[in-house]
């Protein structure tokens, strides 16, 4: 293609691929119609005359920042590299713990077994990583936040279930819905920063929660 005015021009068209051994052949006939006639750098690549290729892609600064973010809260009491893994790819992009190592492969952080992170989400309960987080920002807003007005909010997450189970119950439902769900409560100090959160059964009195 050549850029003409505002305008690009086809000067060429190779085909079109519909399959990925299809697309391989475009790109080598293509490397070779713009490598036609054109002098080379002498990079000293050795004899090879295959094209350089990207083996591999991290996202530097995004997991640096998260990491960085974690260690300063305090979050590390908790020595489980799983455990902050999991965190990591809910912040960078909130789905399933089975989507987890895709997440975490795009930013380019060798992710856990789906069994390990599986066997962390049991961990946490039995052996409570939420207190510890929850001490820890407490401990933060204590010399960083706001304690002087703290803001509570409770919602309400729904679940596509047909039979209920000890913690998802039908109860009240802000959105009229008849499904089984969970209660969620959350503290945050004046600024919004966190300070606990509570996972409570769905059929529980929002009143209670507190």
């Amino acid at each position: 293609a050549a850029k003409q005015g505002r305008r690009d021009k086809v000067l060429e068209h190779l085909g079109s691929a519909h399959t990925d051994s299809e697309l391989a052949a475009l790109l080598e006939a293509a490397r070779e119609k713009l490598l036609a006639g054109q002098q080379e750098l002498d990079l000293d690549l050795g004899t090879t005359s295959s094209a350089p290729t990207i083996t591999g892609k991290r996202s530097r600064w995004l997991v640096e920042v998260i990491a960085a973010a974690w260690r300063r809260l305090g979050f590390d009491v908790i020595d489980n590299e799983a455990f902050f893994q999991l965190v990591a790819a809910r912040l960078v992009e909130p789905t399933s713990v089975a989507d987890a190592g895709r997440v975490l492969r795009e930013i380019g952080i060798a992710p856990a077994h789906r069994n390990t992170f599986v066997r962390t989400l049991k961990r946490c309960t039995g052996h409570g990583y939420r207190d510890d987080i929850a001490r820890r920002c407490f401990e933060h807003a204590a010399t960083a936040g706001d304690l002087n007005l703290l803001l509570y909010d409770v919602t309400t997450l729904y679940f596509e279930a047909e039979k209920e189970d000890e913690l998802r119950k039908v109860g009240y439902s802000k959105e009229r819905r008849v499904d089984p769900q969970i209660v969620v409560g959350l503290l945050v100090d004046r600024t919004g920063f966190p300070l606990e959160i509570g996972c409570f059964e769905g059929n529980h009195a929002e009143t209670r929660t507190i």
